[in-house]
């Protein structure tokens, strides 16, 4: 019995789980908030980093007394977590190559109440001041590392990118970068943990790529939008008769969009949770209408009026990513179109024919739209309930009814009868392709209207 294996597993299971542990697990801190500088100057790019020091613990910092750190031996140390810890987490680009390891020129502690990285001149000057003596009592999980990197470069003309691997640092990492180029144009950007690899001054087609890739993206992950595209198909199911729609839909969210992008928009807090409730209601709306079956020939009018909210939901995921546009944000917004409108397509591409062969082989197509409908305008009512309850948590407040407002509002108006003039005119040219769908034999009738109108003679007086 005692020689089996079963009770060899259970004694070394049971000794194992009974020993005492002497050492727990290093805890990843929660939320952390990184600030960093980059500029380039002649053959040298200075990094300057400042990071919570609690972040590296697994870095033996010497202490003394009840856990204060020890700022006479710390040196080393600070320089071993910098390199661990930042350097070798951090990829710097000049133009497509990765540059080599950097030279550490200073690494320091600071208090957590310094300030001194609110510009980079303070940065530079506080790590080339005096150090904290050895008699501060500092505790350790207090502490701020700063550190000034110094990368080889090519020339400060170059263009630079950057790729953070900082999130390793904690379980939701904030880090705060600044670009100062030769220019003196200073860049501002703000990400969450590692967004990928940063163009810090893009070009205008990096920029361009950049945010077609993003639109696309973006309508093929939307939900809300896939429900209402996939309502506008339904009745149709024909290329041709969705060039009117969908022309529409795609001038006016690019109408809200753009005005969003320069600030044109409502800045109200309540303003983001209306619109999320009503594109709810426009997901219920359309497909509604598909069920009764009334207004489909004018849907593009409609589809107008929807497509100015869905312009704004567009907005709120685009925000925080347009500050990767650098010097190019309208050529980064209609990139951003442009990879709406492929998404858009490629989504057309695969409803069409399979609402085709949905409706021609395993249902009739009455009976299908509105079973369809059905499905979607329950799951839009219950999105439309659930973000209807958020919008009344907020107090909404009324702009004053001023000149300044009442023109900003005839301004809106004009554009928007300007767009809707060409969405009629191409609706009603997409329409005259619809009923002469053979330019030949349009032109053979108006030729034999014209030889019966030569041929008349007129009779004798």
């Amino acid at each position: 019995m005692y020689d089996s294996p079963v009770f060899v597993i259970l004694l070394i299971a049971t000794l194992v789980l009974g020993l005492p542990f002497t050492a727990a697990a290093h805890d990843i801190p929660a939320d952390l908030t990184i600030q960093a500088f980059v500029k380039p100057q002649g053959q040298q790019l200075h990094l300057l980093v400042r990071a919570p020091l609690k972040a590296m613990a697994d870095v033996e910092f010497p202490r003394r007394g009840p856990g204060y750190l020890d700022l006479a031996r710390i040196d080393k140390s600070l320089r071993d977590a910098a390199t661990i810890w930042i350097s070798r987490q951090i990829e710097v680009y000049e133009g497509d190559d990765q540059l080599s390891e950097p030279q550490i020129v200073e690494a320091r502690v600071s208090l957590p109440s310094d300030k001194s990285f609110a510009s980079y001149e303070e940065a530079v000057a506080h790590l080339t001041d005096q150090r904290l003596t050895n008699d501060t009592d500092l505790v350790w999980d207090q502490a701020l590392i700063d550190v000034l990197f110094d990368y080889p470069i090519r020339s400060d003309q170059s263009a630079f990118s950057i790729r953070s691997g900082l999130a390793r640092l904690g379980l939701r990492v904030v880090t705060v970068l600044r670009f100062l180029p030769p220019t003196g144009v200073v860049r501002a950007f703000e990400f969450l943990d590692d967004p990928g690899i940063i163009r810090l001054d893009p070009r205008w087609h990096q920029a361009a790529l950049h945010f077609v890739k993003l639109g696309f993206l973006h309508i093929l992950e939307g939900t809300d939008h896939l429900l209402f595209l996939f309502c506008l198909v339904i009745p149709f199911r024909r290329f041709r008769s969705l060039i009117a729609v969908v022309t529409s839909f795609t001038l006016a969210h690019s109408v809200t969009l753009i005005a969003s992008a320069y600030d044109l928009g409502p800045t109200a807090l309540w303003f983001p949770p209306l619109i999320e409730t009503l594109i709810a209601m426009s997901i219920v709306y359309m497909a509604l209408e598909n069920i009764v079956g009334s207004n489909v020939r004018r849907r593009w009018m409609i589809t107008f009026g929807f497509g100015l909210v869905h312009g704004f939901g567009f907005s709120f995921a685009l925000r925080e990513t347009l500050q990767f546009a650098g010097s190019y944000l309208l050529t980064s917004l209609l990139s951003f179109n442009i990879g709406v409108e492929l998404g858009q397509l490629l989504v057309l591409a695969i409803l069409v024919p399979a609402l085709e062969i949905l409706f021609r082989f395993a249902v009739a197509e009455r009976i299908g739209t509105i079973i369809l409908s059905a499905i979607v305008a329950h799951t839009g009512w219950h999105w439309m309930i659930e973000r209807g309850e958020r919008l009344l948590q907020f107090r909404i407040q009324w702009p004053a009814l001023t000149a300044v407002l009442l023109a900003g509002v005839m301004r809106w108006l004009m554009v928007l009868v300007i767009i809707a003039g060409v969405v009629w005119l191409c609706a009603t040219v997409a329409a005259g392709y619809g009923r002469f769908p053979d330019a030949e034999s349009h032109s053979r009738r108006m030729f034999s209207l014209f030889r019966r109108t030569a041929s008349y003679r007129k009779p004798p007086q």
